[in-house]
This record gives structure tokens, C-alpha cells and sequence, in this order.
């Protein structure tokens, strides 16, 4: 059977990643915003919930990468047409942008309330508490905005301390790496071990609810660089300037959300196809 148009998948990957950000992001935007969740597990099983209905919905389709390291993984490794690469991760960022967008039209005043109650200025150091909507921050900042009082600068340094680049990139490595790891194996029609038909995409959303329980405290468990690009590059046009987009002057936002990602991805992607795939001599049917 041959590939849907180009054009058709450009659509299901901006949908996709669209519901992907919307659903996601909007859990963080409730939980910093209004303490609608209780504790990280809340806010991580929506994006698990979000990256389940995405795949469902639009899978058929693109193959729901959602997800530019999966997109760059999958050419690597997977033969994915390399002439589709930079269409989709086009779609993803777009998608990932408009629904930042869509979620500030909604959460702007409680955005603009939360920074009254702590004494911040949107752009001015401290709004990383509300830019941690958008994009993300190492060590994540949320306790920044924990309690009555206001912003402290002295407490933001003593957090800075706890994270530094190096180990933050680690560490979106080895969370993109695993990610990818299970993707390939239970969507590998080898696999002898994969989950019953139509049932992946619960897999892989409960991978991504377990690994932000474990990793989103160090840099809000990324993965993904539209999830954070997209939104990243809406919050510097909507008030937040260098806060969310720092340019040169602090690069973690290329080597950590970018770079760490997609090098964690063709990494997972090889040890699986490397170390596992070989193994499975024959095409499975499940």
C-alpha cells in the first residue's frame, strides 16, 4: 500500500502534535497556575493520556511521530523517507506553537495573577515560574512559586546549583533513549512481544507518564523539541523575550531540549534495532 500524500501527512502530524501540546502543556498551565493537579503523576498521566489519543487519532495516517527525534530516529534507523523529514518537523513545531497560543488565549489571566502574587515581571528574571508553561527550565522551577510568599532571587540561586548543563543534557539522553527504545520494540512487527493489536500507543503513553515521574523534577522531562521549541519561541514573542528564548547568552535550551533529544533518540533506536531486532528472525503476525 502506498504512503498517504505528503500533504495529508503534514496535517495529521500538526494535528497530532497539536493535541499532543494542547492536552500536555494545559496540564502544566492547571497545575502551576491553579493547583488544579495534585502531585507530578497527575500532570505526567495526562501527557501520557495526550500522546495515547494523538497516536490514535492520527497514526493511521503520519505514524503520529509527534516528535522530531522520533522523526530523525525513524530515518535513521526505520527508512523513513528522509524528503519527509523537515515537512513534518515543520508540522510539529507548528503545531506545538499554535497550541501554546490557544493555551495562553485561555490561561493569560491566571498567568498574569500568579506573577501579581509572587512580584515578577513577565521577562524579567523570576517569570521563569510562568514561562515553565511554555518551555522548559533545568532544575524544574516550579517550586519557585510554591507558598504565599514572593519570588526570591537568593532561592533561585541555591535551585540553579542542583542541575547543571551537562547533567541535564544526561539526562534528557537516557529519558529520549528509553523512550524511543520501546517505541521500536512495540512497534516492531517482529516482536513477538508486543502488545495486542491497537494497543501500542497505551505502551508508549504510560513509557512517557513513568519517565516524566522520574525526570521532569530535573528538567521538566522534555524529549521532545517541538513540545518545547514551539512553545518556547511563542512565550519569547508574548512577553517572556530572553526568559524563554536566552539566545547565545545560555545555550541550554539548544543542548538540552534540542540536541540531548534527538541524540537520545537515534541511540535508542539503534540499541533496539542493534541488540534486540536481530533476534526476531522472521516477521511476526499477532
Amino acid at each position: 500500500m502506498s504512503a498517504p500524500p505528503l500533504g495529508r501527512t503534514v496535517v495529521a502530524e500538526f494535528l497530532g502534535t497539536f493535541l499532543l501540546i494542547f492536552f500536555g502543556c494545559g496540564a502544566v498551565h492547571a497545575a502551576v497556575l491553579t493547583g488544579a493537579q495534585s502531585g507530578l503523576w497527575q500532570v505526567a498521566i495526562v501527557w501520557g493520556v495526550a500522546i495515547m489519543l494523538a497516536i490514535y487519532a492520527v497514526g493511521a495516517v503520519s505514524g503520529a511521530h509527534i516528535n522530531p527525534a522520533v522523526t530523525i530516529a525513524s530515518a535513521v534507523w526505520r527508512g523513513f523517507p528522509t524528503s519527509r523529514v523537515a515537512p513534518y518537523i515543520g508540522a510539529q513545531l507548528a503545531g506545538a506553537f499554535v497550541a501554546a497560543a490557544v493555551l495562553f488565549v485561555l490561561f493569560e489571566p491566571h498567568i498574569a495573577a500568579k506573577e501579581a502574587a509572587k512580584g515578577v515581571v513577565r521577562g524579567q528574571p523570576g517569570s521563569e515560574m510562568t514561562a515553565m508553561c511554555y518551555g522548559e527550565y533545568y532544575p524544574a522551577p516550579g517550586s519557585l512559586g510554591d507558598g504565599d510568599g514572593p519570588y526570591s532571587s537568593e532561592e533561585h540561586a541555591k535551585l540553579r546549583v542542583r542541575m547543571s548543563q551537562g547533567r541535564a543534557f544526561v539526562a534528557e539522553v537516557i529519558g529520549t533513549m528509553i523512550l524511543v527504545f520501546v517505541i521500536f520494540a512495540v512497534t516492531d512487527t517482529r516482536n513477538g512481544g508486543v502488545p495486542a493489536p491497537g494497543t501500542a500507543a497505551v505502551f508508549i503513553g504510560l513509557t512517557v507518564s513513568a519517565l516524566i515521574s522520574v525526570i521532569a523534577p530535573l528538567t521538566q522531562a522534555c524529549f521532545n523539541p517541538a513540545r518545547d521549541f514551539g512553545p518556547r519561541v511563542f512565550a519569547s514573542l508574548a512577553g517572556w523575550g530572553s526568559i524563554a528564548l536566552p539566545g547565545f547568552s545560555d545555550l541550554g535550551w539548544l543542548t538540552v531540549y534540542i540536541i540531548a533529544p534527538i541524540v537520545g533518540a537515534v541511540l535508542g533506536g539503534g540499541l533496539y534495532d542493534v541488540a534486540i531486532r536481530p533476534a526476531h528472525k522472521k516477521e511476526f503476525v499477532n
